[in-house]
């Protein structure tokens, strides 16, 4: 039975949900979820809506059938096959807390991403790339060669298909060229921390400072460094009791939820950008 995921923006306005609904019923098609979001301060109207029927037509006729509506609205639109999932590259460096939480989900199921490939600037996860059954690209960055390093990477994201570059932590900062390239189609994850601790052993100079929340936060990856619209972040109370190794190993728990979350609701298509904010239609 075919099945699609419609998903739009546009300047809100009186039946564009009607419109949408109507479009779908009248070609015999079943809506099985439905999400709705106006933001008062756009103005603006979110929709994403997953739909199938054993008569509904293949996906180019439906957009083709679909322009009018999305024209007569003014809408940012695209029909999606949930079947073809999101083609992703992992990007990481040591610690390899993230990547294995994907790579775990991606193998029994629950996370919707075909991973294209593993590529870091170092050769740590060798191993556990053969073990998956996946491509390993060790890029070193070598001394004064971190442009050429990167762009070797934003080819291989290019000739690999990817559509989505997720940084499981990885340590190295992107220029303003690769956050411009990949715009939209970079994940990046970080601790979040009340207040904030920046450089080596951030777990550290929170144990020092006493801090009692700590969190993670993940986010599209900008030219403003760990400044991108946010996706989804979580945080956990903390205590005095508790050493720097416990508090590494909370955050890194938190951290490995929270990308896993964010790529889900990419890969889904729930994820939508509106300057520096998002909207997710979770349900």
């Amino acid at each position: 039975m075919p099945q699609y995921i419609l998903t739009m923006s546009c300047p809100d306005s009186t039946g564009i949900v009607a419109a949408i609904t109507s479009f779908i019923a009248e070609r015999g098609g079943l809506i099985t979820e439905t999400a709705h979001f106006v933001d008062e301060f756009s103005d603006r109207s979110f929709m994403r809506t997953t739909f199938r029927g054993d008569a509904l037509p293949e996906a180019p006729v439906l957009r083709a059938e679909f322009a009018a509506v999305g024209e007569r609205f003014k809408m940012d639109w695209a029909l999606h096959i949930p079947e073809m999932h999101c083609k992703t590259l992992i990007a990481v460096s040591r610690q390899d807390h993230c990547l294995n939480s994907l790579l775990h989900r991606r193998s029994i199921g629950t996370l919707p991403i075909d991973i294209v490939g593993i590529v870091s600037n170092h050769d740590t996860h060798a191993r556990l790339a053969q073990w998956y059954e996946l491509p390993f690209h060790h890029y070193p960055i070598e001394p004064g060669g971190k442009i050429a390093q990167e762009a070797r990477m934003l080819e291989l994201f290019s000739t690999s298909g990817a559509e989505l570059l997720v940084m499981a932590r990885y340590m190295q900062i992107l220029t303003d060229r690769a956050c411009e390239y990949l715009e939209g189609r970079c994940i990046n994850i970080h601790h979040s921390f009340l207040p904030g601790f920046k450089g080596a052993k951030p777990y550290h100079q929170a144990y020092e400072r006493g801090v009692k929340i700590i969190g993670a936060t993940a986010h599209y990856a900008t030219a403003n460094l760990d400044e991108g619209p946010i996706i989804e972040q979580d945080v956990q109370r903390v205590d005095h009791t508790m050493l720097p190794a416990d508090l590494v190993e909370i955050g890194h728990d938190l951290e490995a939820m929270v990308l896993n979350r964010a790529v889900r609701w990419h890969a889904e298509h729930r994820v939508f950008i509106t300057g520096n904010r998002t909207v997710v239609l979770r349900s």
